[in-house]
């Protein structure tokens, strides 16, 4: 680890230039940047779940198969990871303002479009063009955070309510969908974006001060292409595997993935302009944090929408009693959020990245033990509230250790990075939970609910070793110690 003369490590990354003429923000527009930013990153969370209730009501007014339905959630989270290294970029060297500003726009008419379909075919494209402006907005978004609080503690606390929102968001969109699919319908799970967006735009526009990197302009076509088509085959392979690991086009997809993914990183290493510059991932420690997110992904959209079904279906729960019932998690992460902050400076973020997917395991294998009878208070909430503190523990740090050390023109690669390992994690953790719930829903002895029960609790379990390796990871790539998150000094690299 590098140290500064003065001794100690901040993790942060130096100001990126700015266009010219343009002062550097002063401190209360500051936190409005992080208002605004806030509420973009709740939006594109918010829209990875916020379906999740309204999927039982949209899938019969459209017709959509019980194979088609995870399309509606997966188009979103797929369009959104594949393409978000080249969101990075773009925002890097087009302008993170103007790509900020561009990506509001198109994902509330995606949101538009989506909220006024007719069939289960549009609304999976229109989930899929709301990941692609997402894949421009939130890259652009996590840049303008970076380079708005560049160090010390006002970054520690910016990282802390951004990574807060990050966590609550998922849950968030639970409870919205569930009022909005209640009383109103659940397009509207779709169409309460555009006044958001609204709103968003117009105040980046006047707060926001506009800030691109410096250097070569040009983007790496070949990578984008090979990286979206390599984990769109990915996760393609991985929702075939219904009938069986072992079948050829499960194999095939999987594989062709892999290769591709392979090849990019060639790419990537022989590129004078590379769409996601291979130093952002080499570091210790921000490639560990990246890994977590990937898993914390998996997590939060795959693992919650089983939470959904076995409370809507068995528990017999309306969407917004649904909803309501998801809330004790995210009231936990939110109070849970400040105290970790002021606590971060003290025990460093190792700790919290171990000790938190320890305790959010341990949320999911007791929730795993769900049964038909098992009623909610006795069932379902405690386990949440043992969530609720676990995540908390990881979404605290996370964020500020996945951008540490970043080099101002690498902002963006590396904005896109952390928010595309969250929704590549839900992609495939999705397809593994869905097929781990499919097969024992099959091989199960129970009939009726009782088969149900026991995929849900599959994906559970399977969900929790998921977030034990994540420890493992945090405990084996994470380094940093209580000094790493201080504001003093100059900024170095953290390694």
């Amino acid at each position: 680890m590098t140290t500064s003369s003065t001794g100690s490590v901040p993790t942060t990354a130096p100001s990126a230039s700015r266009t010219p003429g343009s002062a550097p923000a002063h401190p209360s527009r500051r936190w409005w940047v992080l208002v605004i930013v806030g509420l973009a990153q709740l939006v594109v969370v918010l829209d990875g779940t916020i379906v999740n209730i309204a999927l039982p009501q949209a899938q019969a007014e459209l017709g959509l198969t019980d194979e088609n339905r995870q399309w509606v959630v997966t188009a979103y989270a797929l369009a959104f990871g594949a393409l978000l290294l080249l969101g990075g970029r773009i925002a890097d060297f087009w302008g993170r303002k103007r790509t900020f500003i561009v990506g509001m726009v198109g994902f509330g008419a995606a949101s538009a479009f989506g909220g006024l379909v007719s069939t289960g075919e549009l609304l999976v494209t229109a989930r899929a063009l709301q990941g692609v402006f997402a894949a421009l907005l939130a890259p652009a978004a996590l840049a303008v955070l970076t380079t708005t609080f560049d160090r010390g503690r006002e970054r520690n606390t910016a990282f802390a309510v951004f990574g807060a929102i990050s966590g609550a968001g998922a849950a968030v969109g639970l409870v919205l969908g569930g009022v909005l699919t209640e009383f109103v319908s659940w397009r509207w799970c779709l169409l309460v974006n555009v006044p958001i967006v609204i709103v968003a735009i117009v105040a980046a526009a006047l707060v926001v001060r506009e800030s691109k990197a410096e250097g070569d302009n040009r983007l790496d076509v070949a990578g984008t292409v090979v990286v979206a088509l390599g984990l769109a085959s990915l996760v393609y392979g991985f929702t075939q595997a219904e009938d069986g690991w072992g079948s050829a086009v499960v194999i095939g997809f999987i594989a062709l993935g892999a290769g591709l993914l392979a090849l990019f990183v060639l790419i990537q290493k022989r590129s004078d302009h590379p769409l996601l510059p291979l130093g952002v991932l080499t570091d210790r420690v921000r490639g560990g944090a990246f890994l977590v997110q990937l898993i914390v992904g998996s997590v939060m959209i795959g693992a919650l929408l089983y939470l959904t079904f076995h409370l809507q279906i068995v528990l017999g729960f309306g969407p917004l009693e649904a909803g309501l019932a998801t809330l004790p998690m995210t009231l936990v992460i939110m109070v849970m959020a400040p105290i970790l902050t002021k606590l971060l400076p003290v025990i460093g973020p190792r700790v919290l990245m171990i000790v938190g997917p320890v305790i959010a395991a341990a949320g999911l294998f007791w929730l795993s033990l769900v049964t038909v009878d098992g009623a909610y208070a006795t069932h379902v909430l405690p386990p949440l509230i043992v969530m609720g503190v676990g995540l908390a523990g990881v979404f605290v740090p996370m964020q500020n250790l996945a951008l540490a050390g970043v080099a101002p023109h690498e902002a963006g690669a590396a904005s896109a990075t952390s928010n595309a390992m969250m929704q590549i994690g839900g992609s495939v953790g999705l397809a593994v939970y869905t097929n781990l719930y499919a097969s024992a829903v099959a091989g199960s002895a129970a009939v009726g609910l009782g088969s149900l029960v026991e995929g849900y609790s599959a994906a559970f379990v399977a969900a929790g070793v998921a977030t034990l390796v994540a420890a493992v990871i945090s405990f084996v790539m994470i380094r940093g110690s209580k000094e790493d998150l201080l504001p003093s000094g100059p900024v170095v690299h953290m390694g």
